[in-house]
Parts: structure tokens; C-alpha cells; sequence
């Protein structure tokens, strides 16, 4: 196990990112929020992107769980269990709050936490980011092909409850 997925282990056993679990928990049935928490965590890891590979990786790794939150809040992907979710809205929160283990204002450092935690998160669901990853594809392909054939009738998508 890298030293930084260790770190990521230590950070996810810490009475403070207990905390980021429960404000998901709470979270999880209140899409509209949980949207606008992942279009303010996509811009902050997009804005961070560094040109080394490993941490391009983990970026990557990092989009892919908004992506993958985002479609189960709105209800186009569930076949996740509702722990996953939750521990994946944990890390968001947490990559995203300015109030961590090592403030986000430390250059490098501060940032370092939160790369630690996706890794974390990583190593312990892979399987389940490979799976959406998979869908992400097989969504696309035929959403591709429904246009291509002039078929306006694309898969229905769930709409949104009140939050």
C-alpha cells in the first residue's frame, strides 16, 4: 500500500472525517445540495490539476467520483451500495471543506490530505469506480447510437426530488 493511500486510511479512521460521513448521510436525500457540493468540488480539483501523472491520476480518480455521486443523486445510477455513496460524498465534502486535518491554505501540504483520502478511496472501492466507469461507457455508446439512428427517445431519467 503507497504511503499515500496509508495516510488516506489514517485520515478516513479520524473523528473529523467521522464528521463528513455524517453530514453525507444527512445529505444523501437532498440532490439539489449535493449537485451544487459537486460542481464546487469538480472546480476546486480542476483548478488544482497537476501535470505529474500520479496525482493526474488521482484527479481523474477524483472527477470520477463526482461523476459517479452526481448520477446517483439524480437517480440515473444505483447499482452502488448506499454506504459507497456516502463514503463517497465523505471524501468530496472533505476534499472540498476548508476545515481538515491540514488546512487546504498550506501550499502543498494542505492539499496532500485530500489527495490521501481519494487514494484512500481508491484502493478500497476501485471495483465500484471500474463499474461506473464501465456504465459511463455503455451509456454513452448507446446514447451515441439512439442519435445516430435519429431515435429521440433516449433513456428516461429520473427527476429530482425536493430537497
Amino acid at each position: 500500500m503507497s504511503s499515500l493511500t496509508k495516510r488516506g486510511l489514517r485520515i478516513s479512521k479520524n473523528a473529523v472525517f467521522s464528521l463528513f460521513i455524517n453530514r453525507a448521510t444527512k445529505l444523501l436525500g437532498r440532490p439539489f445540495k449535493i449537485i451544487t457540493i459537486l460542481n464546487e468540488t469538480a472546480d476546486k480539483l480542476k483548478s488544482e490539476e497537476s501535470k505529474d501523472n500520479k496525482f493526474k491520476q488521482l484527479f481523474d480518480v477524483a472527477l470520477t467520483l463526482v461523476r459517479l455521486v452526481r448520477a446517483y443523486a439524480t437517480g440515473e445510477y444505483r447499482a452502488i451500495e448506499t454506504n459507497t455513496i456516502i463514503s463517497g460524498l465523505a471524501v468530496l465534502l472533505y476534499v472540498l471543506s476548508p476545515i481538515d486535518l491540514v488546512p487546504d491554505f498550506i501550499p502543498v501540504v494542505g492539499f496532500l490530505d485530500d489527495l490521501s483520502l481519494v487514494s484512500w478511496f481508491l484502493s478500497k472501492f476501485q471495483g465500484e469506480l471500474i463499474r461506473f466507469r464501465e456504465w459511463e461507457q455503455r451509456t454513452a455508446q448507446l446514447t451515441a447510437s439512439a442519435l445516430a439512428r435519429g431515435d429521440q427517445s433516449l433513456p428516461p431519467v429520473a427527476e429530482l426530488g425536493h430537497s
